[in-house]
């Protein structure tokens, strides 16, 4: 059976995640409900990363499995046209080996999470930013970010609810940068590793929006990831500031 990379952008809000459910809407089910209308059976895909209800995806990658020798761009193009009127786009498909796995064969995962600083509701932006109604010292905020960086036990930014093996993860780079948007001064967190534990990334920016805002120091940061303890955590943000950018394979595949 012929075997497809999907390069997949969602719009995260009318889903329960990516995960397929059996009684709501999901990614997943999105897209192996179009594929069964090109090859009429049951159809599993695998993704990179299981992204959680509200999260956004630029960049993540799926693969699929089919009958028919498929044309890459054929089958993205039915793909898209039996997706409508989802908000899920196929923006390439290309084909890769039998024992090519989205998930497995992923080297690298990049996220990155918007937050807009103004007093006035987000309109236009409503559902794709977290909101806040007060400035944030970045410089603070990169303090703080610094004790996350390298190998670490990340029990502290670590979900009750998740199902990693281990706590130990390595986190390669974080990147805070602020940029005068379209919507007022938004800040962007850019992050990258191998792999991330289940609400790691939404745990790391809550944490260091409370060092912006002055209610931590930054040393606190380094102290909460010591604690290993969930407690020592600040806020979770909200999801609907975060995007899956992007997936790092040993070999480029798009």
């Amino acid at each position: 059976m012929p075997r497809y990379a999907l390069l997949v952008e969602y719009d995260g809000r009318p889903f329960a995640g990516w995960q397929r459910q059996a009684d709501q809407p999901s990614v997943q089910g999105a897209i192996e409900a179009a594929l069964a209308r090109l090859e009429p059976r049951a159809h599993t895909i695998a993704a990179a990363g299981r992204t959680d209800a509200g999260v956004h995806a630029r960049g993540q990658v799926a693969h699929c499995d089919m009958v028919k020798d498929w044309d890459p761009f054929r089958l993205s193009e039915a793909l898209n046209h039996h997706l409508k009127p989802a908000p899920v786009a196929i923006r390439a498909c290309r084909a890769v080996p039998d024992d090519w796995h989205a998930r497995f064969s992923a080297v690298e995962r990049r996220y990155l999470f918007r937050l807009l600083m103004r007093r006035a509701p987000a309109t236009l932006e409503t559902g794709q930013v977290w909101r806040v109604m007060h400035s944030l010292d970045v410089e603070a905020m990169r303090a703080g970010a610094a004790f996350l960086l390298g190998q670490h036990d990340f029990t502290t930014f670590r979900s009750v609810m998740c199902q990693s093996r281990s706590p130990v993860k390595t986190l390669d780079e974080i990147r805070i940068e602020q940029i005068e948007g379209a919507a007022g001064p938004e800040i962007r967190f850019s992050l990258r590793a191998r792999s991330f534990l289940h609400n790691q990334v939404r745990s790391i920016v809550g944490t260091l929006e409370r060092v912006g805002a002055g209610a931590w120091p930054p040393a606190r940061v380094g102290e909460a990831l010591a604690a290993r303890d969930r407690a020592a955590c600040g806020p979770v943000c909200p999801p609907h500031g975060l995007y899956l950018t992007g997936v790092g394979y040993p070999d480029p595949v798009f």
